[in-house]
């Protein structure tokens, strides 16, 4: 079944069906040839699939995003990374950056962040003389680290295949976000020093101070969100409630930036978005459901076991196989797919469910914008005006300074495991 089942997958995408499509569809043909199992039965698996308390999370840390985003928080983080390190050299880009990691915190998205933080800083560095490939490269490569960075839809989407903690991927991601957003950092401070970037004038203390009370309350999202599930006051679903809650008082009440009608329609483009996700989810629980019937995620992890004794060696071609599958499939998609075929393998050979969690999702955020088909490279076309070809030398860049990053995160698991062995 195994191979009826790939070449149909191969077969649909690319024939452009729709991901979610490719995978229910050759799953149902695959019962139906090799089994006797009635069709009510695998719809059935589709909404079993969907019931997880771990999925609850996902619709409102989506609708948060939103409306942090129309809600003005986005600028005031803005302002206030700039105040930080616009001053160092590389320091428009730094900012950006920065800003970068802070909205993934709002977010959990990576387009929601390229579209946040681009839109405003990418005329702003073109201007301060980084060049738009340069420029085009940051904005892109910028918004991946919200996938690694907490609270991360693709982190939840993980958890619920496999069954590992939310709260366990989430605290993990802290670091391995800190590592991937250095690697970018590197690479910032070499191009400004090597092209004598003109830095901007040092923000005074009174200066840091007023950015930073004016974005106090978008500060206090992550930690809110964060501080509560570790704490034990809330769980992860709930944190994702509290954190629409909290993201509409602010945007609504303290920066005015919200009304009724624009809530709305950030009501309407968040189930949209949530239901896109949540069909694709349906299709793989399905598909993940058939495999395991044939127990073929058993036989790979023999397979490998029996195979493959080094465990340096599997990490390599997991992630290999992980950056290829970036290159044409979106994070939450690739999650799906590979994570119910790989993780019994992994677990077979010693490596933490987490730790594996946290490697892919790496793997996925590099592939959000590693050419031709990254996600985040078409939404940073449609900001910048570029086509692949003036945007791939500044992309090129900081995939290769973020790849150090990852093997980094891959082959030291204390950078992911350290914080969640210290609570």
């Amino acid at each position: 079944m195994i191979a009826l089942l790939t070449v149909l997958i191969l077969v649909f995408l690319a024939s452009s069906v729709p991901i979610y499509i490719s995978i229910g569809l050759a799953s149902f043909i695959g019962v139906l040839i090799y089994t006797d199992i009635v069709p009510m039965i695998m719809i059935q698996r589709m909404f079993a699939g969907l019931d997880a308390i771990s999925l609850m999370a996902l619709p409102f840390f989506i609708l948060a995003a939103n409306i942090m985003d129309r809600g003005g928080l986005s600028k005031r983080i803005l302002s206030f990374s700039r105040a930080l390190v616009g001053h160092l050299a590389g320091g428009v880009a730094l900012t950006t950056q920065v800003a970068s990691m802070f909205f993934g915190a709002l977010s959990g998205s990576s387009p929601a962040t390229v579209i946040a933080i681009g839109k405003i800083m990418y005329p702003e560095m073109v201007r301060g003389g980084y060049g738009k490939s340069f420029s085009g490269g940051l904005i892109a490569s910028g918004g991946a680290v919200s996938l690694v960075i907490p609270p991360s839809i693709t982190l939840i989407i993980f958890a619920a295949v496999t069954g590992v903690s939310v709260s366990s991927l989430f605290i993990a991601g802290i670091g391995a976000g800190i590592v991937l957003s250095l690697s970018s950092i590197v690479y910032i401070y070499i191009f400004a020093k090597r092209h004598n970037i003109e830095r901007n004038k040092k923000a005074s203390l009174k200066e840091v101070l007023k950015s930073l009370k004016t974005a106090w309350w978008s500060l206090l999202v992550p930690v809110i969100i964060l501080g509560g599930i570790y704490t034990g006051i809330f769980s992860p679903t709930e944190a994702a409630v509290v954190s629409v809650v909290y993201a509409f008082v602010v945007g609504f009440f303290i920066y005015k930036e919200l009304t009724l009608k624009t809530t709305f329609e950030t009501c309407v483009d968040s189930a949209i978005t949530s239901s896109q996700i949540l069909v694709l989810v349906a299709s793989a629980k399905l598909f993940g459901w058939v495999l395991t019937r044939e127990q073929i995620p058993q036989l790979i992890a023999e397979f490998i076991t029996n195979n493959v004794s080094s465990l340096i060696i599997f990490l390599l071609v997991l992630n290999v196989l992980l950056l290829i599958m970036g290159m044409f499939m979106e994070g939450v998609a690739a999650i799906t797919v590979t994570a119910p075929l790989i993780f019994p393998a992994a677990v077979s050979l010693g490596i933490d469910p987490v730790h594996l969690g946290i490697i892919m999702v790496t793997n996925l955020a590099i592939g959000m914008y590693t050419p031709p088909f990254g996600m985040n490279i078409f939404v940073a076309q449609s900001i910048t005006g570029l086509d692949l070809r003036q945007m791939l030398p500044g992309i090129s860049k900081f995939l290769a300074f973020n790849i150090i990053g990852l093997l980094i995160i891959t082959y030291v698991p204390d950078i992911s495991l350290f914080l969640l062995r210290f609570m």
